[in-house]
């Protein structure tokens, strides 16, 4: 169902795209929009055990065309180096594509938004995080997705360097 990389030299492990993933502070969720127009919105996000979690208003584009269609791809650029000399990039790249789907769960929302607050802000404790995540609660909407298929590339100029 999901296509191969077409440069298999170029591909990244399992775990450099984890990493990725893992350490990469926003990305860009692409679904089917209106129109049949696609639909690309950079977010903050968490990556957590093959699921990536994100927040947003309760209403919008972004909900409107999940409702409509759950299947989606998330991007995430963990390295873009211009050189400039050479007329490239030096890039590395990760795109996971699964379905999404809204959390209606207090207890599973509550738990994204704690990985997302720890990610975004370690250095506060569980107790103001939640003190946080309570203050906001109420108009917040957490979206996740279930990763089904992970793909990651370099630039061949990384890969020949390993």
């Amino acid at each position: 169902m999901f296509r191969e990389m077409r440069r298999k030299k170029q591909a990244l492990t399992e775990e450099e795209i984890i990493k990725i993933l893992t350490d990469g502070t926003a990305g860009v969720l692409a679904v089917d929009g209106d129109g049949g127009y696609p639909y690309a919105v950079p977010l903050s996000y968490v990556y957590h055990d093959g699921k990536i979690f994100f927040h947003c208003a309760k209403s919008g584009h972004k909900l409107d065309a999940i409702r409509r269609n759950p299947k989606a791809s998330f991007c995430v650029i963990g390295q873009d180096q211009v050189m400039p000399q050479e007329y490239t990039t030096y890039f590395r790249s990760v795109i996971a594509f699964g379905k999404v789907r809204i959390l209606e769960d207090d207890a599973e929302k509550w738990d994204a938004l704690r990985l997302l607050a720890k990610k975004y802000y370690p250095e506060a404790g569980a107790q103001a995080h939640d003190d946080a995540i309570r203050h906001d609660y109420a108009p917040v909407c957490i979206v996740e997705l279930i990763v089904e298929y992970m793909t990651g590339k370099e630039a061949i100029e990384l890969a020949r360097n390993k």
